[in-house]
């Protein structure tokens, strides 16, 4: 590798002298091979009766198809490959029209909804994307066809993933709001039934919706009654908010947070918009502090890496660690979003804490590096510490509130004693879908 490629380039600071604004320098980026985040196939999946078209070139196709076969979902997935040809012959509306019209036609039935993906080829080529669905919607008025992006140019505006948390209501249909509904929306995976959030809402009547719930088209159609849309992960606020904008319901965005304080907030924003008591926290308080407790007897002083592709806030989650005991000694992360408050607090009581960047191409090596043993919190720290002593969530695991946080002491009590199989679990595709690997 070209040391012009990797100088100026560290791979590590200290929190005590990185910035806030931005942490590492953009450069040439390493991808390590821990495959547990979702991508837009799997995102798309939770459409019941969806099906997927993606017109792409061949080497984007390989991947997703490949997601399409790791989930045994193949039949659900359709493909159109676009040539270096198709981007001077002006054809390229009329060739994704008619390659829909012939994979449509060939299927055994027709499908409620189809989630249709133009590349970054389209976009630069300025392809007219709601011609082409307004001319399919007049073929098949059976069918709904929804925009879809597959396009990496979108990851320093709208990302991707959180383009698609939102594209996946696109074929809901409006509903008279049910003041009594409720939806969790922009969450890949349930939230655990235990939270208080979950709790409020159920114990307050309400019925609860969400995406992860839904088993037939029917079931995903009635999430449009909901008069309050609920998001708690940063790439599912752009769900809420068009939710909001097309139906009129409200939109409340209570971030997943490890600060007691933020919690509380949460929820007593939470019941102002259900307009409910509020609850008393006291034991479930007192659970998370006792979970936390037990956890760091078992701990004790074992340096602690956390990685943010396992939590979304991983500066309060090490804040609150290190509140309690804990010896936290990594981050990896390249932003620190929304987490200013825990940001600074840890640059005055850890300043040696060591901020690692997930993508800097000079990572490649750390994994074949000498480790102290390390507990590590997320699938790019246990990969880059090279630990089988590791938590293996994702995007937080569903967890939220204080039941979230003992949750979460539990299972890094339990990763500490039992060591999982590094390479079987990290190899795995999209963490919560089936997988043929």
């Amino acid at each position: 590798m070209s040391d012009a490629l990797t100088k100026d380039r560290p791979r590590e600071i200290r929190i005590a002298d990185a910035d806030i604004g931005g942490i590492f320098p953009s450069g040439l980026e390493y991808n390590p091979p821990a495959r547990g985040m979702w991508n837009i196939v799997h995102t798309g999946m939770l459409v019941p009766g969806a099906h997927e078209i993606f017109a792409c070139a061949q080497g984007c196709l390989r991947g997703v198809i490949l997601t399409a076969a790791e989930m045994f979902e193949l039949d659900r997935m359709s493909w159109i490959s676009v040539s270096e040809e198709d981007m001077f012959d002006g054809t390229l509306e009329s060739d994704i029209i008619d390659g829909v019209v012939e994979i449509i036609e060939r299927l055994r039935f027709h499908p409620p909804v189809v989630l249709l993906y133009l590349s970054c080829i389209h976009l630069f080529a300025g392809v007219d994307f709601e011609m082409i669905t307004d001319e399919l919607s007049k073929r098949f008025e059976d069918i709904c066809f929804v925009d879809c992006y597959m396009t990496p140019t979108m990851r320093t505006t709208v990302s991707p993933v959180m383009k698609m948390s939102a594209q996946i209501y696109g074929a809901l249909k409006p509903l008279p709001l049910n003041k009594r509904a409720v939806a969790i929306v922009g969450n890949d995976r349930k939230t655990d039934e235990d939270s208080e959030l979950v709790r409020i809402i159920r114990q307050n009547g309400f019925t609860l919706y969400d995406i992860s719930y839904c088993k037939t088209f029917d079931d995903y159609l009635k999430m449009a009654e909901a008069s309050v849309n609920i998001s708690y992960i940063p790439t599912g606020t752009l769900a809420g908010e068009t939710l909001s904008e097309r139906f009129g319901a409200k939109h409340l965005h209570i971030p997943a947070s490890y600060s007691f304080k933020t919690i509380k907030e949460n929820y007593k924003a939470l019941c102002k918009t259900l307009d409910v008591d509020m609850p008393d926290f006291s034991e479930d308080i007192e659970k998370a502090e006792q979970a936390l407790s037990d956890a760091l007897t078992i701990i004790g002083d074992t340096p602690i890496a956390i990685d943010y592709t396992a939590v979304t806030r991983p500066f309060e989650l090490a804040r609150l660690l290190c509140e309690h005991g804990f010896n936290v000694s990594y981050v990896v992360a390249d932003s620190a979003a929304n987490e200013s408050e825990a940001f600074e607090w840890l640059k005055i009581n850890n300043p040696d804490l060591l901020i690692y960047s997930p993508v800097n191409v000079n990572m490649l090596e750390m994994p074949d590096e000498e480790h102290e043993k390390i507990l590590a919190i997320g699938q790019k720290a246990a990969y880059y510490f090279a630990t089988d002593n590791f938590v293996n969530i994702i995007v937080g695991g569903g967890y939220y509130g204080f039941s979230g946080i003992r949750k979460i002491a539990d299972l890094m009590a339990d990763a500490f004693v039992n060591a999982k199989d590094r390479k079987e679990k990290l190899r795995l595709k999209g963490m919560g879908c089936a997988s043929c690997l």
